[in-house]
């Protein structure tokens, strides 16, 4: 069966590739012109565009997105988004989330990639995790940011979790961030990317539903440097409860032998 479904599934993927680029082209002449009104202003228009761009392609290719929000969310209030990293599909699932100013913290090799990489270079605040010195200036920039009153968004994984758990281990530096800065941490859960993108193939791209759920906010209030791995621990807590109480498709418990 899966053999015969090949050619479509090929053909989708080809297809959505071509959709992705018609619309990634057509937005590069709005990107560079924003480029002329600054960092902050330019940047907001450019993240603007970008979830235009979701709007438009997701639907395009039979994926639907709906925002799931267990508690009120003020869109006016800045925030320190964190979410669980399963699928390259998360890049336009953000953007399709997040309706309000943010900068997302993303790996700077995604800029190499021709025509994307233009977009995506003047769209985030990229990190290049080999090197400290350059680690810590994207730390400087994601505080600047916050000034502004513009929220950041963080994975805290890292990278991919390919394992069968909820997550993988968080960093630091989200949290170090927030109790630093102030600002409340908000979790996002992604539900669907795994099943609409695959994170071994991009050819796995499938259509369907896609749900982010925002989480209740959790507060950084009299905490300290020393409270980093307990606000850690508590938003990993609450973000693998909630994707076990959502049946994550990911997840697959281990089989103990007796």
């Amino acid at each position: 069966m899966k053999f015969l479904l090949a050619p479509i599934r090929i053909l989708y993927c080809l297809y959505a590739f071509i959709i992705f680029m018609a619309l990634m082209i057509t937005a590069i002449p709005v990107v560079f012109i924003s480029l002329f009104f600054g960092k902050i202003r330019g940047g907001n228009i450019i993240f603007r565009i970008c979830s235009y761009w979701a709007d438009l392609w997701l639907p395009l290719i039979g994926i639907y997105h709906k925002n799931v929000y267990e508690t009120p969310h003020d869109k006016k209030r800045q925030y320190i988004f964190v979410a669980n990293h399963i699928s390259y599909f998360d890049a336009p699932i953000i953007v399709k989330t997040i309706r309000q100013p943010v900068r997302i913290l993303g790996k700077i090799e995604m800029s190499e990639i021709p025509l994307f990489g233009f977009i995506y270079k003047n769209a985030v605040i990229t990190v290049d995790r080999s090197d400290a010195t350059k680690r810590a200036n994207s730390v400087r920039i994601l505080k600047s940011v916050l000034k502004r009153h513009i929220s950041i968004f963080m994975f805290p994984e890292g990278t991919f979790n390919e394992t069968n758990a909820p997550l993988k281990d968080f960093y630091d530096g989200a949290f170090r961030i927030a109790i630093e800065t102030k600002t409340a941490v908000k979790p996002v859960l992604f539900l669907d990317a795994y099943n609409r993108m695959h994170h071994k193939s991009i050819l796995s791209l499938t259509p369907g539903i896609s749900r982010s759920v925002f989480l209740d906010e959790i507060s950084v209030e009299g905490l300290t440097l020393k409270d980093v791995q307990r606000l850690k621990e508590k938003t990993f807590t609450i973000m693998e409860e909630a994707l076990r109480r959502y049946r994550a498709s990911w997840i697959k418990e281990e089989v103990k032998v007796s």
